[in-house]
């Protein structure tokens, strides 16, 4: 069994309470007997250092802490859902690289228990996963009022319930992954105060080493627009220290208007499409591009003669931009760049700036030659090109005005193909 918290039997009356715990409960010292730090000399240590445990992808590492931010109703229950399972059945699910087949454990603070049924099967369904694939892989917990820390009735902290109930439950399961939905209700403090919550993921982190499992939260983001918050971990609700202390950040956020008219869909079609990205991921290279997932219902099968269609419940699946540059093949490419090289009739330089007008804006050729672009599609291409130093802005002497002005020139050196 795991050793008791440090914190146990202890009431906590100011911020350093918990610190002084630690520090005689993991070394012995006292004010007598000053404890040891330690140390090493890094110079001795050149002994093979152990990697990282991944458990899927860059989403959960053992002994780390991991979240993922987002709106209400965005689908962060459904993705971590579907996380779980992949990792349950050893399956990609979501495109993540499994690491091996792993024990987890989903534990719902704010759904029943027939509700979080019904969101699990949904996913099973969708993914085609029988009963038998997950028996003694996953497991599911909705308690009630249960809470890692919490206040007494005097109004002082103190550990609650979960936090030895989560213990024993990683013991009986041999858990390796503890997901917690959401962290809000995780705990009984004040969710603006930065040492309260820091002394909640203090005691979450002690539990992920303790036990050797990754532990997640799912949580609430402050209001503001949501596509704004793409990748950025400061759009936590309530106090940053949660941000701090969790070393895996996720955000899941809509597809923004922009996003939609670049890649060239529809209201509707992009109404169900989420981007999950890296806002904190500190050890480990982030995705050099944002994974996307669709958001549908599956219908469960479960009619009744009071509610004959049964539910329809909310899954994810990953989904893959559409190819833009596959309408831009290397002949087609060539082709707009020799027409944007030779200029106006005036011997003008066109302008890759967004502002440029009509007859200047470069993005025009690119429509004139692949019309079922869309606009902002189009002004895709030209600043894809730009980026990558197939074209550059340079200065001139304009023939029609008869001063230097910037326009675009070709680097041959840079041409597709």
């Amino acid at each position: 069994m795991p050793p008791d918290p440090i914190w146990a039997g202890t009431e906590i009356e100011d911020d350093t309470a918990p610190l002084r715990a630690q520090h005689r409960r993991s070394v012995g010292g006292d004010s007598e007997h000053p404890a040891a730090l330690g140390e090493w000399d890094a110079g001795e240590d050149d002994g093979p250092i152990p990697p990282r445990r991944w458990l899927l992808g860059n989403s959960f590492c053992r002994r780390f802490l991991s979240g993922v931010l987002a709106d209400g109703a965005v689908g962060k229950t459904a993705l971590r859902i579907t996380q779980l399972l992949s990792l349950a059945t050893g399956r990609p699910l979501t495109g993540e690289h499994v690491f091996g087949r792993r024990r987890v454990l989903l534990i719902s603070l704010e759904d029943d228990r027939d509700e979080l049924r019904r969101r699990v099967r949904a996913a099973m369904l969708h993914h085609e996963i029988k009963p038998e694939e997950i028996k003694g892989w996953l497991f599911l917990a909705t308690p009630k009022g249960m809470k890692l820390i919490e206040k007494s009735p005097t109004g002082a902290e103190q550990i609650g319930k979960l936090e030895g109930a989560l213990r024993a439950t990683i013991a009986k399961h041999d858990i390796d992954l503890v997901c917690l939905d959401p962290f809000v209700k995780a705990h009984g403090l004040e969710e603006n105060d930065n040492s309260a919550i820091d002394r909640v993921c203090d005691l979450l982190a002690q539990i992920a080493i303790e036990c050797d499992i990754a532990a997640d939260a799912a949580h609430h983001v402050s209001k503001g627009p949501a596509a704004a918050g793409a990748g950025d971990a400061n759009r936590g609700r309530g106090a940053s220290a949660m941000k701090d202390a969790f070393r895996l950040v996720y955000t899941l956020t809509p597809m923004s208007k922009e996003e939609r008219e670049q890649f060239g869909l529809s209201e509707a079609e992009a109404r169900c499409l989420v981007r999950y990205d890296p806002a904190k991921v500190n050890i480990a290279p982030p995705p050099s591009e944002a994974r996307w997932f669709r958001i549908l219902g599956v219908p469960l099968g479960n009619p009744t003669d009071e509610y004959p269609s049964g539910d329809e419940v909310q899954a994810v699946e990953p989904w893959t931009p559409p190819d833009l540059w596959g309408h831009v093949p290397v002949a087609v490419a060539n082709e707009i760049l020799d027409r944007i090289e030779r200029g106006n009739d005036k011997g003008q330089r066109f302008s890759g700036d967004p502002r440029a007008g009509e007859k200047r804006a470069a993005w025009r050729h690119v429509l004139a030659r692949v019309p079922e672009l869309t606009e902002a599609q189009c002004r895709k291409v030209i600043a894809t090109w730009l980026a990558s130093g197939v074209l550059e802005t340079r200065s001139y002497d304009d023939p029609a005005t008869r001063k230097q002005e910037r326009g675009l020139f070709v680097n041959d050196g840079r041409r597709p193909g």
